[in-house]
């Protein structure tokens, strides 16, 4: 890793363009959910300890190119100060003279937000002239956003080629935490990879049956690889289309010698509904007016088995239908397994996803993880062996 971190540059007296990630859930003009906000408070703090002025750059929803007031950063400024412990000053534009005012009437120990980067066409275009408007406000660049790296925007990508640019706190915990996972991970390492479909996770089954030894494969996309063994899965969700190339990541898997763990034994039941009856059977045993909703104790007790051989355990993605007890089950006890291990130091594990995270939260062991992600998109292109643009910037910048 080639990237600096806040401790590689002089940030005293310096004008510090920091690009954050608090596209936040808002209703009623409040932020529902600060978890964004909050994790970017230590990267904040530090550029204020070392007498830098932070001025922090960020998107919120979809604009389009266009001034939507009801798009406005402004909505982030309370919740914000309720994090920061301070005031923090806003700006009516992130470009021009609002900008350039706000920034010339900083004092230190003072927060400036710029509005919304997504409310000029240059900033998803990365148009060059743009990310230059940006850079003349400040001496020093700093991506905390890794949520946003896989984006080649002006803020998040062409700005950190015009100036000293460095990761932030957040961004350097991500970074680290992913090369522990994936990078150079202590063997045996284990992925476990759930969620509806394999076509959605293609790119990513592929790039992990050569990176790690073995694989856990949960949630409807087991039931496809199921079925392209010849079980009969009743209803489940399954993509019957996608066998071939399920049995092809099978292939390629014995070739790179890791192993693949598919359910030996399941949950069934009529109906997808809360108080649903279920009863668990072999895995060739789905009667055919039933579904697949959750893997069964058998296959819970083989995963714990695993990951009591492993070092290293990355996880994106439920084994069942975890929204719905008893459906989550499975996920709930392999978590929790994973969380005992990691707190005894025996296993590395990092998570991340969407519904990973919703589903590490239900099962009560997201604080007992080694490294949770909330940067759904970029975790999963991270986790895919793909070059995410914001990252490779700071590396170029770096070297």
């Amino acid at each position: 890793m080639s990237w600096k971190s806040l401790d590689d540059l002089d940030l005293a007296g310096k004008v510090v363009l920091v690009r954050v990630d608090i596209n936040v859930p808002v209703e009623d003009g409040r932020v529902t959910d600060a978890t964004r906000i909050e994790r970017i408070v230590p990267t904040v703090r530090d550029i204020l300890d070392k007498g830098g002025k932070p001025v922090l750059l960020a998107h919120f929803d979809r604009p389009k190119g266009k001034v939507v007031p009801s798009m406005s950063l402004k909505v982030t400024v309370p919740a914000l100060e309720a994090a920061l412990g301070r005031g923090v000053i806003f700006a009516e534009d992130c470009i021009g003279l609002p900008a350039k005012q706000a920034v010339a009437a900083l004092s230190e120990g003072d927060i400036l937000l710029l509005e919304n980067t997504r409310f000029h066409e240059g900033e998803e275009k990365n148009d060059p002239m743009f990310a230059a408007a940006l850079a003349a406000l400040g001496d020093i660049y700093v991506n905390d956003a890794f949520s946003a790296a896989h984006r080649a925007h002006a803020s998040t990508e062409a700005i950190a080629h015009l100036l000293p640019s460095a990761a932030g706190r957040l961004m350097e915990a991500e970074l680290r935490a992913l090369e522990t996972a994936l990078g150079a991970p202590e063997r045996p390492a284990v992925a476990v990879v759930g969620g509806a479909k394999v076509s959605t996770k293609l790119d990513l089954l592929g790039n992990l049956v050569g990176r790690v030894d073995h694989l856990v494969i949960g949630g409807g996309m087991a039931n496809t690889f199921l079925a392209a063994q010849g079980v009969d899965v009743g209803k489940s969700l399954a993509e019957h289309d996608m066998t071939d190339t399920a049995r092809e990541i099978m292939q390629k898997a014995e070739t790179a010698g890791c192993s693949i763990l598919l359910p030996s034994d399941i949950v069934v039941a009529r109906a997808f509904e809360a108080g649903a009856e279920s009863e668990t059977v072999a895995v060739d045993a789905c009667p055919a007016d039933a579904m697949i909703l959750d893997a069964g104790p058998d296959t819970v007790a083989r995963i714990c088995a695993l990951f009591e051989t492993c070092k290293t355990l990355i996880w994106n993605g439920p084994l069942g239908a975890f929204e719905i007890p008893p459906f989550d089950a499975a996920t709930n006890a392999a978590a929790q397994k994973a969380a005992a291990l990691t707190e005894a130091g025996a296993l590395v594990s990092v998570a991340g996803g969407g519904d990973t995270v919703s589903a590490l939260n239900s099962a009560g062991v997201a604080d007992r993880f080694s490294y949770i992600s909330t940067a759904g998109g970029a975790f999963l292109e991270w986790m895919e062996g793909k070059t995410l643009p914001g990252v490779a910037a700071l590396e170029a910048a770096g070297d």
